[in-house]
C-alpha cells in the first residue's frame, strides 16, 4: 500500500529544534497518522497522532511531548510533520511515522534517528 519515508532527523544540542517529515507515496486523506519513537532498551511509544482529515484531524500528544512538539498534516502534499522544540537528551530515539488504514492495519516507515546531545 502506501509507503512512508521519514526525514529530518539528526544531531541537535539540548534545547534545540528539529522538524521531522513523513512523505507518503499516496493519499493520506483517509488515514490516521502518527509519530512514534523507540529509544535503546525501551518499547516503541506514541509521541503524537492526528486522525484522518475526514474525521476532523484530531490531535493527541504523549505527556512528554505536550507543549514541546507539534504534529501537523498536509494532505495535498501527502506529508505529515513533527515539529520538535526544546529537545532533551531523553528525546533521543528512532522516530517512526505510522499510518492506520481504514481496514485497521498499521504501517510503518523505516525511521529516522534523532540524537540530542552536547
Amino acid at each position: 500500500q502506501v509507503q512512508l519515508v521519514e526525514s529530518g532527523g539528526g544531531l541537535v544540542q539540548p534545547g534545540g529544534s528539529l522538524r521531522l517529515s513523513c512523505a507518503a507515496s499516496g493519499s493520506i486523506f483517509t488515514y490516521d497518522m502518527g509519530w512514534y519513537r523507540q529509544a535503546p532498551g525501551k518499547q516503541r511509544e506514541l509521541v503524537a497522532e492526528i486522525t484522518s482529515a475526514s474525521t476532523g484531524s484530531i490531535i493527541t500528544y504523549a505527556g512528554s511531548a505536550q507543549g514541546r512538539f507539534a504534529i501537523s498534516r498536509d494532505n495535498a502534499k501527502n506529508t505529515v510533520y513533527l515539529q520538535m522544540n526544546s529537545l532533551k537528551p531523553e528525546d533521543t530515539a528512532i522516530y517512526y511515522c505510522s499510518l492506520l488504514s481504514v481496514s485497521g492495519t498499521r504501517s510503518w516507515g523505516r525511521g529516522t534517528q534523532v540524537t540530542v546531545s552536547s
